[in-house]
C-alpha cells in the first residue's frame, strides 16, 4: 500500500517534469521567434541596401548630368569669349586701317601746300626772306612741317643716294661721270613716308 508521502513525492516529481517540459517548449518557441526576427531583419537590411544603392545610382546619374551641363556651358562661354576677342581684334584692325587711310588722304592733300611754300622760298632773294611777310610765311611753313613730323611723316632722302624704285620715281636720266652709276643727282618733287609707308615717291633725276 502506497503511503501518502510516496504519493506526494510522485506528484511533486510530475509537476517538476511538467514545468521542465513547459520551459523547454518556451525556450524552443523563443528561439524560433528569434530566428524569424533575424530573418526578417536580414530581409529588411537587404531591401534597405538595395534602396540605398538605387538612390546612390540616381544621385550619381543626376551629378553626371549636372557636370555635363556645366562643362557644356563652360565650353560655350569659352567659344563666345574667343569669338568676341577675334571680333575685337578684327574691329581694331579695321579701325586702324580706316584711320591710316583717312590720315594718308589728308597728308596727301597737305603735301602740295608744303611744296608751294618751298617753291616760294626758292623764288625770292635773301633780302626778301628778311621781310616780315616772308618771316611770317616761314613760321607757318615750319609749323606745318612740325605737324607732319609729329604725325610720323618723314621726307625721303634723295639727292646723293642710290636710286631705289621703292622710294624714288626716276623721271630723267643723265650722263654724269662725276657721280657713281645709278645715283640721284637732282630732286624735282620731295617724297614722303607715313609710318614707314610711302605715300608719295620722290621725283628724281638719276645718273647713268
Amino acid at each position: 500500500m502506497v503511503s501518502k508521502e510516496e504519493m506526494k513525492k510522485d506528484q511533486v516529481e510530475a509537476e517538476v517534469k511538467e514545468a521542465a517540459d513547459k520551459a523547454t517548449e518556451t525556450e524552443a518557441a523563443s528561439e524560433a521567434d528569434a530566428a524569424k526576427t533575424v530573418e526578417t531583419d536580414n530581409d529588411g537590411t537587404q531591401v534597405k541596401d538595395e534602396e540605398q544603392t538605387e538612390n546612390s545610382e540616381k544621385k550619381t546619374s543626376k551629378k553626371d548630368a549636372k557636370d555635363a551641363a556645366i562643362e557644356e556651358l563652360q565650353d560655350r562661354v569659352k567659344r563666345q569669349m574667343a569669338e568676341f576677342d577675334n571680333f575685337r581684334k578684327r574691329t581694331e584692325k579695321e579701325k586702324s586701317a580706316m584711320f591710316e587711310m583717312g590720315a594718308s588722304d589728308i597728308i596727301k592733300k597737305i603735301l602740295p601746300i608744303v611744296d608751294n611754300f618751298e617753291r616760294g622760298f626758292k623764288s625770292i632773294t635773301d633780302e626778301e626772306k628778311e621781310t616780315p611777310f616772308a618771316k611770317g610765311m616761314d613760321m607757318v611753313y615750319k609749323q606745318m612741317v612740325k605737324m607732319l613730323e609729329d604725325a610720323e611723316v618723314k621726307p625721303i632722302e634723295a639727292v646723293g643716294v642710290e636710286f631705289n624704285p621703292d622710294l624714288h620715281n626716276a623721271v630723267m636720266h643723265v650722263e654724269d661721270d662725276s657721280v657713281g652709276e645709278n645715283i640721284i643727282v637732282e630732286e624735282f618733287e620731295k617724297g614722303y613716308t607715313y609710318r614707314e609707308t610711302v605715300i608719295r615717291h620722290s621725283m628724281v633725276k638719276v645718273a647713268n
